[in-house]
């Protein structure tokens, strides 16, 4: 896992800096990560329906924050062991 994968896509997508986040999208090697934000550029370009939009968006934050932690428990692990 790559910790700052998760930081950078937390960071645009509260910032909304769309295009940056579809090249994480494409350079990330964290598969579930690539897909949330897919499912999210996807509603947020192409669905009528704000709540899906607001759906996938809250989705990909949670996805990225649970991923951060762990990947920060980790590196914790590791330095300790």
């Amino acid at each position: 896992m790559n910790k700052a994968d998760y930081d950078r896509a937390l960071h645009y997508a509260k910032l909304a800096q769309w295009d940056h986040l579809l090249i994480l999208m494409v350079r990330t090697k964290d598969d579930i990560l690539s897909k949330k934000i897919k499912q999210f550029l996807h509603a947020y370009h192409f669905q009528y329906d704000y709540t899906r939009m607001e759906y996938c968006f809250y989705e990909l934050l949670r996805y990225a924050e649970y991923a951060n932690e762990k990947a920060a428990g980790e590196q914790n692990e590791a330095i300790f062991v």
